[in-house]
């Protein structure tokens, strides 16, 4: 991240309203000294909470700013952010501050990147995976999909999730070729190409419209689930969130089930965590899966495709590392490995889904 864009983050989290907001120094750390009535307490220095090249978040206070993926789409973004500052969604998503009017939720830097910012919300504890809030997630979604699209500012983007996917096929082609790769990963990715291959269309991006199979509705999905979406707001007392609305759009909801159903079927969640976020979806009236049948007809298209999503960006990682890959990132090429055609008839859904192994270990969502 350049010494502008955190200057730019740190002022535009920082300001106490809506208005133009130019970039301005940032300070650096200073040791901590107690408030007095006679001196009253400095601004908290400026934390970077992420800084991807997907996305930057730095901290103010009790606000953070980001800075979107550079290949995000203007127009997109900004329906998300009407979307999320509906009030239908509130007490499901974080709600965006304004940064340039009343309902202005968008702003640029001089070179276009787009800037939002937001309240600030505690994460979930990455130390203490007995406290992650499965049933809390699998409540907002239900509600998020339960909302009426027909209610919300037109017009609400697709769903981004299959695109990301492709985009994850995108990025290990171009780490795995063009150069020598180890024999382990050359058949890895070959592994990957296989099992994207037998993915649905809609799954793979490859179709118009809302990523959805043909005899499903399209309704309001976040996109890209995982307990790195979730913050408690206010910070630490308040109920839970979902937050990053870069991929929030109209789908198939089982895509936001898809992750946790993967790593289940890989062997990657244990089976209890698993059938309690499932059964508080199901309790909530979430739409996704039937109230009673097999949840998996519903669910293998999506599962499949974060599945094979998961080992390509393993894949490449490992290829720009250079590296073999780990135990973790070889669970889900072994998954990959064993997805076998679908019948035709099936619209995608496959005939039986990889067998668990019941760990509690989950392979990195980015």
């Amino acid at each position: 991240m350049s010494t502008t864009l955190l200057a730019r983050l740190a002022a535009l989290s920082s300001a106490p309203g809506p208005g133009p907001v130019a970039a301005a120094p940032v300070p650096p750390p200073a040791p901590e000294a107690p408030a007095s009535p006679e001196t009253p307490a400095s601004p908290p220095a400026p934390e970077v909470l992420a800084d991807r090249p997907d996305g930057t978040v730095v901290r103010s206070g009790r606000r953070v700013a980001k800075a979107h993926d550079p290949a995000c789409a203007p127009r997109d973004l900004a329906a998300r952010l009407r979307v999320a500052a509906h009030p239908r969604l509130h007490g499901i998503l974080l709600t965006p501050l304004p940064v340039t009017a009343p309902d202005g939720f968008l702003t640029r830097t001089d070179d276009g990147r787009l800037l939002t910012r937001w309240p600030y919300g505690s994460p979930v504890p990455p130390d203490d995976p007995d406290a992650a809030p499965w049933e809390d997630a699998a409540r907002l979604l239900a509600a998020l999909h339960s909302v009426d699209p027909r209610q919300l500012p037109a017009p609400v983007p697709p769903m981004r999730g299959p695109a990301k996917a492709a985009r994850a096929m995108a990025r290990m082609r171009a780490a795995t070729t063009g150069g020598p790769l180890p024999a382990p990963l050359r058949a890895a990715s070959g592994a990957v190409e296989r099992a994207w291959a037998l993915l649905p269309p809609w799954a793979r991006a490859a179709t118009a419209g809302p990523p959805r199979p043909a005899d499903r509705p399209a309704l309001l999905c976040h996109g890209d689930l995982h307990l790195g979406q979730l913050v408690r707001h206010p910070a630490a007392t308040g109920p839970w969130l979902l937050i990053d609305i870069d991929d929030l759009g109209l789908g198939d909801p089982a895509w936001d089930l898809a992750r946790p159903a993967a790593w289940f079927a890989t062997g990657l969640l244990a089976p209890d965590i698993w059938s309690r976020f499932l059964a508080a979806y199901r309790a909530a009236g979430g739409p996704a899966v039937p109230p009673g049948d097999d949840p998996w007809p519903a669910l293998e298209p999506a599962a499949r495709a974060l599945t094979v999503q998961t080992a390509a960006l393993a894949v490449a990682k490992a290829a720009a590392a250079p590296r073999l890959l780990d135990d973790i990132e070889t669970a889900v090429l072994d998954a990959c490995a064993r997805m076998a055609p679908v019948p035709p008839d099936a619209d995608g859904s496959g005939p039986e889904r990889p067998p668990h192994r019941g760990s509690s270990r989950r392979p990195d969502a980015s």
